[in-house]
């Protein structure tokens, strides 16, 4: 009888534990509110949020299926910790999703490929340069800015951003720069991958950006310093400083971290700006044969390229956007369509992205329109997380 009483105590005991575990599990709601779908949409989670002391052994299942999904580790101060786990959660219109934290045996990790890349490149004077699976841009660093300075040839001055055609959705970063360096290819032909013959010069290309002071528009140039944060299967980021420029008297200073994620045609500028309370966002206008549209939040500029066409464009959330201004100017490269965007804080963050017609990820310009407004209300109505 004491036996059996034992084994019962035991059992019983067993099953609280059980109980207790279970209900100890964390959890991660993911509301939306939208009448559409969400989805490559970033969740950002703390070790603190999730209630655990390291982050690397940490992954995330879908509740319903059980299967786990993507995620990615960033170390956002580079001290060798990681701060933040991202997912990517697959939301209905006018619903929530749930998933799971769970601990990962070495055997339950999967290698994932690698989607957002970005990185400096030396090799091509001193680029700095990013990609996803979606489009690829550049912007110039301090020796090229030097080269021109000293009337050398191979330097580029600008702060404008300059943007890489892709075909596909596998990285080209590291192979069109090995093939220039080499000799053997050139990323100015398209040979089935995409191409660069997109003009930036002195414009504001897709997204740098200038101030405005009577009448007259002022640039940064060059950046200056740059940090890689992070690149993987969801998301590439990093920092870049500029040197502190003069906007007619007042003294500008600026930096920021941009970031690209999975699926996502428009990179985000988290810029730092002091001395001005507004900065314009500029869209070159090439050889002003396109024409520019603009809307609640964005603004775009069709025009047609090469033997194809391209639409690029800006957008920012209602706090930030302030108004849109085409400005002609008969000196090359300095005619750009802009979106006015107020400095709150200290901070303006907007977006800037494109797509090209060869790509095939849009097949018209109304469809591209209705992805900027889709975005635009996304942007503005961010998914709502709540960890139990």
């Amino acid at each position: 009888m004491k036996m059996r009483i034992l084994s019962l105590v035991l059992i019983t005991g067993l099953l609280l534990n059980a109980c207790s575990e279970k209900n100890s599990e964390t959890v991660i709601v993911v509301k939306n509110n939208l009448e559409v779908d969400r989805t490559f949409e970033i969740v950002e989670l703390t070790a603190a949020e999730l209630k655990v002391e390291d982050l690397t052994n940490i992954g995330i299942k879908e509740l319903k299926t059980g299967a786990l999904v993507v995620t990615q580790l960033v170390d956002l101060d580079g001290d060798g910790v990681m701060d933040q786990l991202i997912f990517q959660p697959l939301v209905p219109a006018k619903s929530e999703s749930n998933y799971q934290v769970v601990a990962l045996s070495q055997k339950e990790k999967v290698a994932q490929d690698l989607v957002c890349f970005s990185r400096f490149v030396p090799e091509r004077t001193d680029d700095y340069t990013w990609e996803n699976d979606k489009v690829s841009f550049r912007v110039y660093g301090p020796t090229a800015q030097k080269l021109v300075e000293d009337s050398l040839a191979g330097g580029t001055l600008s702060s404008g951003v300059d943007v890489w055609l892709k075909r596909v959705e596998y990285p080209i970063i590291d192979k069109w720069y090995k093939e220039f360096v080499d000799g053997v290819g050139s990323y100015h032909e398209d040979t089935g991958e995409g191409l660069d013959n997109f003009h930036v010069g002195v414009s504001r290309g897709v997204g740098g950006i200038a101030v405005k002071s009577d009448g007259e528009f002022y640039y940064s140039k060059n950046f200056t310093e740059w940090k890689t944060i992070t690149t993987g299967p969801l998301r590439t980021s990093f920092f870049l400083k500029y040197e502190n420029w003069d906007a007619n008297g007042k003294l500008v200073e600026e930096s920021k971290i941009i970031t690209l994620d999975k699926g996502n045609n428009f990179t985000q500028f988290n810029t730092t700006i002091k001395g001005v309370d507004q900065i314009s966002v500029g869209l070159t206008l090439h050889e002003k044969d396109g024409n520019v549209s603009d809307s609640k939040g964005w603004i775009n500029y069709w025009q047609p390229h090469a033997d194809s066409e391209i639409s690029t464009s800006i957008v920012a959330a209602t706090a930030y956007f302030d108004s849109v201004e085409t400005y002609d100017s008969e000196i090359k490269d300095l005619s750009n369509a802009y979106a006015h965007l107020n400095v709150v804080n200290d901070k303006v963050v907007y977006y800037a992205g494109f797509t090209w017609k060869k790509s095939n990820q849009f097949e018209t310009k109304e469809a591209w329109v209705k992805y900027l407004d889709l975005f635009t209300l996304k942007i503005n109505n961010p998914l709502m997380v709540e960890i139990k």
